[in-house]
């Protein structure tokens, strides 16, 4: 995919960083992205560079703030000319019950994890009309198909991005952009690895336990996706090959939805 700008929200680690690698193996300029301002940010995007010959670039951007959102668009576009692929991988995660969920939790969750794939959406499209195609890509999640409890705010938000991606790709279906949604189940990303006290005390658990019986309960693999396999799957829907592919939900969850 050379000569194409992907923007991967969240992408300094985790699925985010997989898929900018694997976008980057394929050709295509790459804006990394997070909230912090610091040099490993940076020289992360020159590794890429020098990995695989591309021009990366690290642009910090606040997710919970829908000005920030659009403002990462428009300077990519300054940078490169151009937004091709956008990837809405930026999320964040609090687990209690419903009656203990802070509100300033409930708030940032829906702001990071769903208004900001509105307002980056919002901000490409125009750019994506005036190239003639491209391709929006939201990292969703099993949980934006099925529920679990303690996770209202994360739940509701990947709902959301469903919901988003159907009207987004209805909206562009004549435009020859596409948008769909990866549904991953459990990745062991450092999202995940920080919600697993949380879950441990919720359920009064241990580690290995809460693990075993709590998160991957539900995957009948009982195996851990891995960030390369979503990777793999973005890659896919960025291609020729799946061009008339949209509004689609693409589950990557070991079985968890086949149930």
């Amino acid at each position: 995919m050379p000569n194409r700008t992907a923007i991967i929200t969240g992408s300094t680690s985790g699925i985010g960083l997989a898929i900018a690698r694997a976008l980057a193996a394929e050709g295509c300029r790459i804006v990394l992205n997070s909230f912090t301002d610091q040099d490993e940010d940076r020289a992360l995007a020159a590794s890429l560079t020098e990995e695989f010959g591309v021009e990366a670039v690290y642009m910090k951007a606040d997710m919970a703030r829908g000005e920030e959102c659009r403002a990462l668009v428009d300077h990519a576009v300054r940078q490169f000319g151009s937004v091709d692929i956008l990837v809405n991988n930026a999320g964040i995660q609090h687990v209690a019950p419903v009656e203990d969920f802070p509100p300033e939790k409930w708030d940032a969750i829906i702001a990071v994890n769903l208004s900001s794939a509105f307002h980056a959406i919002a901000a490409a499209i125009p750019h994506m009309k005036g190239a003639g195609s491209g391709r929006i890509i939201n990292i969703a999640s099993a949980h934006g198909l099925r529920a679990s409890p303690f996770k209202s705010a994360y739940v509701a938000a990947k709902h959301g991005i469903v919901g988003l991606t159907k009207t987004v790709a209805l909206e562009l279906a004549e435009e020859r952009i596409t948008c769909n949604a990866i549904c991953p189940g459990y990745v062991l990303t450092p999202l995940v690895e920080a919600q697993i006290p949380d879950q441990m005390k919720a359920h009064e658990m241990d580690r290995e336990t809460v693990v075993r019986e709590v998160m991957l309960a539900k995957q009948p693999t009982r195996q851990f996706v891995r960030v390369e396999d979503v990777a793999a799957a973005t890659v896919f829907l960025c291609s020729d090959a799946a061009a008339q592919i949209t509004g689609a939900t693409l589950s990557i969850d070991g079985g968890w939805t086949a149930q």
